[in-house]
């Protein structure tokens, strides 16, 4: 446990729920026969020129329209075979004593990849899996060697926003105008948060303390806005870690004009020389938006340039259940793997970016934001606001490195 999260613990431990409270005990995760299974979640095996390999990961597959318990997610088990034969049957197994019962089928896909939705336990217990990319054509059916959950078994943070109070754990964040951050016209505010029906509701909405317009610029136009508050917090102050899954399970707000983020800073903030990026696991910049809406970014330093590195989610909408489906309109779970070598980020359990290039070793925190930039208030009518977004529930599960 480092340094950090101890002293979250103990100073917390009298003010918050168990839930809250942060653990590092997984039972059986330090005896001999599971550890090395326990290292890692992705196992790979060689067979006759195709690699099969399987990765299961925390429960981080949850889409719906209501709030739902956090520890009812599903967990992600992704199997990944080459060479690549789109549509090719994949079948997962779980153990059951010393025989395999089939769980799930999936077909693999154009990435190599084939999902599934696992249960992580049962009755407390890892669950251990195999997969089984079937024989097609002149290839050989090939097994994957077993994975089990024991690394995933209790979560480092959970949040479940119960209550009508904000946890202390989060502190309010960007309450002042910000010229740097391209917020002349809005900043954050108590008021735009609010904990409400089993969910965080972070808005954007009018500053009725101000009656005068904000002149806001974007790179085609100039006008002038209503003053707005945003719903901005972070666990700066009492919660960072290194190394894992977090996870959010969102319904994003409907409107461009401001966009929704669950993104990580590194303690001390993204600066130059420092070993820690801004990560941006995703943002949504409203229904409708030509480029689909939803980003996944890096930003870091080279000397005393700051870097962008990312991209828009292409065909965002493939990864919805169906087409009455929406980021406005359900929740979905928008998670980042983070370890010493690369950065992953998923929904609901499926993969939307990996990258190797800019990788942070310092402890981050969270952050959960609607933020109207000048850039994109400008978008928004003030006859259109307030605007929402809401969040069920935070997770992280962390993998500290030796």
């Amino acid at each position: 446990m480092s340094a950090r999260r101890v002293l979250a613990g103990s100073a917390l431990a009298l003010i918050l729920p168990a839930t809250l409270l942060l653990n590092t005990e997984t039972g059986s995760a330090t005896d001999s026969d599971s550890a090395a299974r326990a290292a890692s979640s992705s196992v790979t095996t060689k067979k006759a020129g195709q690699k099969i390999s399987l990765e299961v990961l925390p429960g981080i597959v949850q889409p719906g329209k209501r709030t739902a318990s956090v520890n009812a997610a599903k967990g992600s088990a992704i199997a990944t075979i080459k060479p690549v034969k789109v549509g090719r049957k994949v079948v997962l197994e779980q153990q059951r004593g010393s025989s395999w019962k089939k769980v799930g089928t999936a077909k693999q896909e154009k990435s190599g990849k084939a999902y599934f939705k696992a249960a992580v336990s049962k009755g407390g217990q890892a669950l251990t899996y195999r997969v089984t990319a079937q024989k097609q054509g002149s290839l050989k059916a090939v097994k994957s060697a077993s994975v089990d959950t024991t690394r995933w078994l209790v979560p480092t943070f959970t949040d479940e926003f119960s209550g009508s109070t904000l946890n202390p754990v989060w502190g309010m964040r960007g309450q002042s105008y910000e010229p740097l951050s391209k917020r002349v016209c809005s900043k954050g505010d108590p008021s735009a948060v609010k904990v409400t029906g089993g969910a965080l509701r972070l808005s954007v909405i009018k500053d009725k303390s101000r009656s005068d317009k904000c002149k806001a610029v974007s790179r085609k136009q100039t006008k002038k806005i209503s003053y707005r508050l945003n719903g901005h917090v972070g666990t700066d102050k009492a919660f960072s870690f290194r190394y894992g899954v977090a996870s959010a399970r969102i319904k994003m707000q409907k409107l461009q004009g401001q966009h929704a983020s669950f993104w990580m800073q590194p303690l001390g903030e993204n600066k130059p020389g420092s070993d820690g990026h801004e990560i941006d696991i995703i943002e949504y910049f409203g229904d409708k938006h030509p480029q689909g809406g939803l980003t996944s970014f890096i930003h870091w330093y080279k000397g005393q340039r700051l870097i962008k590195t990312g991209s828009w989610i292409k065909n965002s909408t493939s990864f919805l259940q169906n087409k009455r489906d929406g980021w406005s309109k359900n929740y979905h779970v928008f998670s980042v793997q983070w370890t010493p070598k690369s950065i992953s980020m998923y929904i609901d359990g499926k993969e939307t970016w990996r990258t190797s290039a800019r990788v942070s070793k310092a402890q981050q925190y969270l952050i959960l934001s609607l933020l109207a930039s000048d850039y994109e208030a400008l978008e928004m009518p003030d006859k259109k606001l307030p605007q929402h977004m809401y969040v069920d529930w935070v997770r992280v599960w962390e993998t500290p490195q030796p």
